[in-house]
């Protein structure tokens, strides 16, 4: 055998165990097409209640080997069915709860400002200038209808779609509250 041989083969099973121990996850999207993935993060957040998981070790009764010498970590006995743990899920919901207060300030910060275009266009007696602020005020206006639809939908990840997916995983309730 000549010495790329030598070097190849074990390379090939290296790359094959890697593979042979991967979790993958598959959606078909509105369109009818079928996506695949091994980082649940790449599946958007509308189709991953109706995601399948492939590829699971633990699915076919087999354990992934571990590291000889290796120590292992102190873990929480429980974890949901992706194996992620309590850190993962109040992570998730701490994010969602910056966003909401985030997007709150914001729309804070858009009413006082529209309404100081309000008491300006209504002192004004300029024609040319109250054109000018109603335009402001308008694109104002559409700003905060923006931001509304945004906190809405935070107030929905955090009130429905999280606790909804911790269920669908088997996540302890308390970690979403």
């Amino acid at each position: 055998m000549t010495m790329k041989k030598i070097l190849f083969v074990p390379l090939i099973f290296l790359i094959g165990i890697h593979f042979a121990f991967a979790q993958a996850y598959k959606w078909v999207d509105d369109k009818g097409a079928v996506h695949f993935t091994d980082d649940l993060n790449q599946v958007p957040e509308k189709y991953r209640l109706k995601l399948d998981r492939i590829g699971f070790p633990e699915e076919k009764g087999e354990a992934p080997a571990e590291a000889v010498g290796t120590p292992k970590k102190k873990e929480d006995p429980y974890k949901d069915h992706l194996g992620r743990g309590e850190d993962y899920w109040k992570g998730r919901v701490d994010e969602w709860r910056k966003k909401l207060r985030a997007l709150q300030d914001r729309l804070e910060g858009l009413i006082k400002k529209y309404n100081a275009l309000v008491e300006r266009f209504n002192d004004s007696k300029s024609t040319a200038e109250r054109g000018s602020l109603r335009k402001d005020r308008d694109q104002v206006k559409a700003e905060m209808d923006q931001c509304r639809v945004e906190v809405e939908e935070a107030r929905n990840m955090l009130d429905k779609k999280i606790p909804e997916e911790a269920e669908l995983y088997k996540a302890k309730s308390e970690w979403v509250k």
